[in-house]
């Protein structure tokens, strides 16, 4: 272990804000801060981010927190370790410079050239080579709508990166491809750990050509150089790491200890995990990935794709009443929603909101899934639609984690961080729609930053025993129990949540082929 009084850094590029702190290392946050980050959706089934967008809030999250603690702990900081949302298509020249937008994984428009690489290596054999479920949100088909839709761009491209690669090369120079990512973009060959060749040769591009060579996600890639130090306002040569996806940062920084104790982080979109002793098999919704965490050798990690975002999608939509009222009031929006929705009796009065706004993910893995109001009537009340909305999002949790429990998953209790721990209503509702627990962390526990450094920390020899330091530093802040009236409602319901989907699952794709051609679209 390192003597004497040192720091750790770490950051999340998430869809919505990049955040960061400094960890102490005792494993206290001694300074945090966060800044926004935006979508631009140009059409529809385009969702992409601006990577000079990442690298300036980037930059003023580093100067933020350096000005928060003082030239003495800055110099003291041992390491940096960099997590983001997956998967990303970033095109980028020889120089680093970024081609075009990036096109994030809640993209839907190579759609199409997904079930083109379907066609030529056969489902059952892609889902053999990738380990996973065929979706749109991945990067083979995205690599192929790239080469194919602009041509020019891809003619000038050096590199694909992610998003924390990226800012990881405006830190030090070095593009590179940490393996928890690669392992996630459906290019991988899982068996053999290198780029797939038959995938390779199945959208025409050398993957080893333009994709870096995974590393592990501990490995320090290089130093902060003297312009980034600058321009950051950190000092130069602090180790960085290749990082991780905000999922496996997500792992540590919730705490998750044992078999049985599952997990989400809640932001604008869910990430799902749940332990367990074996590996799945390769052809179910949701499949196992290797955990580094002890006795947890696999972990089920399953993406929801828009949890906290389709409360937002409310709010902006469908509650501009609401949201007036409360800026004139100087009241909370998301505050004055749980309210109403506690309001409004379990089942929300037969009214069944399916969150499937960009397509859904795990456990159906279809773009053209369509968000949907089911049970429509003349006695609806504000209320009634406000706590749908809440419940929706749960029964597509419950539909993750029930598909886990089928595939040997055990899931006892919940632990919840992010944005949407903040929903206590929330929280009731998942807890009985679950059957189980939810425990809620504590404000300073649970965000996906401190993960990144426990990670620096563990590398780096500040944390040696990762098991001990997260257990003093993630910290339970309350514990909800089920409402067993509420479990009975859910109960009821969930079948029709499922069914319902199931019985226009075709039905909405061929709308999905139509309405891609009406007017405006």
């Amino acid at each position: 272990m390192i003597d004497g009084e040192c720091y750790l850094l770490g950051i999340d590029c998430g869809t919505t804000n990049i955040k960061a702190v400094i960890l102490s290392s005792e494993g206290e946050v001694i300074a945090e801060t966060c800044r926004s980050s935006h979508f631009l959706s140009d059409g529809p089934n385009i969702q992409e981010q601006d990577a000079n967008e990442w690298w300036r809030e980037t930059v003023g999250v580093f100067r933020s927190l350096a000005a928060q603690v003082g030239n003495d702990v800055v110099s003291k900081i041992k390491g940096i370790s960099i997590s983001s949302h997956t998967v990303t298509m970033l095109p980028v020249d020889e120089k680093g410079t970024p081609l075009r937008n990036a096109i994030t994984y809640q993209d839907g428009r190579s759609s199409g050239e997904l079930y083109e690489i379907l066609d030529r290596i056969g489902r059952d054999r892609f889902i053999k080579i990738v380990g996973g479920q065929p979706s749109v949100a991945f990067l083979p088909n995205k690599l192929l709508w790239y080469k194919r839709h602009e041509p020019e761009l891809f003619a000038k491209t050096h590199c694909f990166l992610q998003a924390s690669s990226y800012i990881n090369y405006k830190l030090t120079g070095k593009m590179t491809m940490d393996i928890d990512q690669a392992s996630r973009t459906q290019c991988l060959d899982m068996k053999t750990m290198k780029w797939s060749k038959e995938i390779g040769e199945a959208i025409g591009i050398d993957l080893d050509r333009y994709l870096p060579q995974p590393q592990a996600i501990n490995d320090i890639i290089g130093f902060t150089s003297e312009e980034s130090a600058k321009e950051t306002h950190l000092i130069a040569g602090i180790p960085v790491l290749a990082g991780c996806s905000d999922a496996m940062a997500s792992m540590y920084a919730i705490g998750l200890s044992h078999i049985g104790e599952a997990g989400e982080s809640s932001g604008t979109t869910s990430l799902v995990f749940v332990g367990t002793d074996q590996k799945s098999k390769m052809d179910i919704p949701v499949v196992t990935k290797p955990c580094a965490i002890e006795g947890m050798p696999w972990i089920f990690d399953a993406p929801i794709q828009t949890s906290g975002g389709a409360i937002n999608w409310f709010i902006n939509k469908m509650a501009m009443v609401e949201k007036e009222y409360c800026d004139q009031n100087n009241i909370n929006i998301y505050d004055y929603l749980n309210e109403m929705a506690l309001e409004a009796e379990a089942g929300s009065g037969g009214l069944m909101f399916f969150p499937y706004l960009l397509g859904e993910r795990a456990p159906i893995w279809n773009e053209y899934a369509q968000g949907m109001f089911i049970g429509l009537n003349m006695s609806l009340d504000r209320k009634q639609l406000v706590r749908s909305v809440f419940e929706g999002t749960s029964f597509a949790l419950r539909h993750v984690v029930e598909t886990i429990r089928s595939s040997g998953g055990k899931c006892d209790s919940l632990r919840i961080c992010g944005g949407g721990a903040k929903s206590r209503t929330w929280a009731m509702i998942k807890a009985s729609m679950l059957h189980c627990p939810v425990k809620i962390l504590d404000e300073k526990s649970g965000d996906v930053p401190v993960g990144d450094a426990l990670l620096a920390g563990n590398k780096l020899g500040v944390f040696p025993n990762l098991t001990e330091v997260i257990n003093k530093v993630i910290r339970i802040k309350e514990v909800i129990e089920p409402n067993e009236e509420w479990m009975r409602v859910y109960d009821r319901m969930y079948p029709f949540y499922v069914s319902f989907y199931q019985s226009l699952d075709q039905e909405l794709k061929q709308y999905k082929n139509v309405v891609n051609y009406l007017p405006n679209h």
